[in-house]
């Protein structure tokens, strides 16, 4: 069992970045899909960013030319490096990864589509 841990998450104010990282224990991440999601207050999951075992990437469009995604050369950790957040961007983040074989490009934007899904890291956003 593939266990997702994030963190980075707090406090900022508008205009500043965070960065968000995701490790799985015990495991790396090749030739896994990852992908973060988030989820606000009284709303379902929203996909924010995607990585394919490749290399290829997909966002959001309320989050792209911000939120970058990409993982470490030893492929243990992904991160979420997020720019320019305003209040909008409040939200739990979670961590998610599948497993092979891995979900089409399509499926990514579903959030229980997801093998593997972390426990959340709060990120704030304040004026």
């Amino acid at each position: 069992q593939v266990q997702l841990v994030e963190s980075g998450g707090g406090l900022v104010q508008v205009g500043g970045s965070l960065r968000l990282s995701c490790t799985a224990s015990g495991r790396t991440f090749t030739n896994h899909n990852l992908g973060w999601f988030r989820q606000a207050p009284g709303k379902e999951h929203e996909f924010v960013a995607g990585m394919s075992w490749s290399g290829g990437t997909s966002y959001a469009s309320s989050v792209k030319n911000r939120f970058t995604i990409s993982r470490d050369s030893a492929r243990k950790t992904v991160f979420l490096q997020m720019n320019s957040l305003t209040q909008e961007d409040t939200a739990v983040y979670y961590c998610v990864a599948d497993a092979p074989p891995v979900l089409i490009r399509s499926s990514w934007y579903n959030f229980d589509a997801w093998d593997y899904r972390g426990q959340g890291t709060q990120v704030t956003v304040s004026s």
